[in-house]
């Protein structure tokens, strides 16, 4: 879904109350696993659910363990606001990591942000499975496209 619009479809926190460097301090303090998987969690529950309209066939990720949906609108200040939601909290707070390092940004921005290094700093990407790895390059992927094909 694109729109140039002021009004925001489905807003968040991420990347306007949380930022990325609260996420990488508070990733960082983690010493295990279990405590990272409870910051997704945390992440997850702060994540408002899409609302029933909003989660359309078109938007729907493919390929994924869990149903999940990434929507985006073109801001009218040019800048992108992505949304999504996931049936599973693993995947719906993994999906709140990466909105918080695109959101707000123009697409040029967007592209800038090295988002598998993000996963990695966090220590999130050496703990995942072989499957949930794949969905996040599914969404890094889906996010960038998003980008490219804003471009001017």
């Amino acid at each position: 879904m694109t729109s140039i619009s002021d009004s925001i479809l489905a807003p968040h926190p991420f990347g306007t109350e949380i930022s990325e460097q609260q996420l990488i301090e508070k990733f960082q303090q983690c010493q295990l696993w279990e405590d990272r998987y409870r910051q997704l969690i945390g992440l997850a529950k702060k994540l408002p659910p899409l609302a029933d309209e909003l989660k359309q066939q078109n938007i729907e990720m493919s390929g994924c363990e869990n149903r999940v949906w990434l929507g985006h609108q073109l801001r009218s200040d040019g800048c992108l606001h992505f949304y999504g939601d996931s049936e599973g909290r693993i995947v719906k707070g993994l999906l709140a990591v990466l909105l918080t390092a695109v959101e707000g940004k123009t697409a040029e921005q967007v592209l800038q942000v090295p988002l598998s290094e993000l996963f990695q700093h966090i220590g999130l990407e050496q703990q995942l499975s072989g499957s949930r790895l794949n969905g996040i390059k599914s969404l890094i992927n889906t996010v960038q496209e998003i980008a490219r094909s804003h471009l001017s």
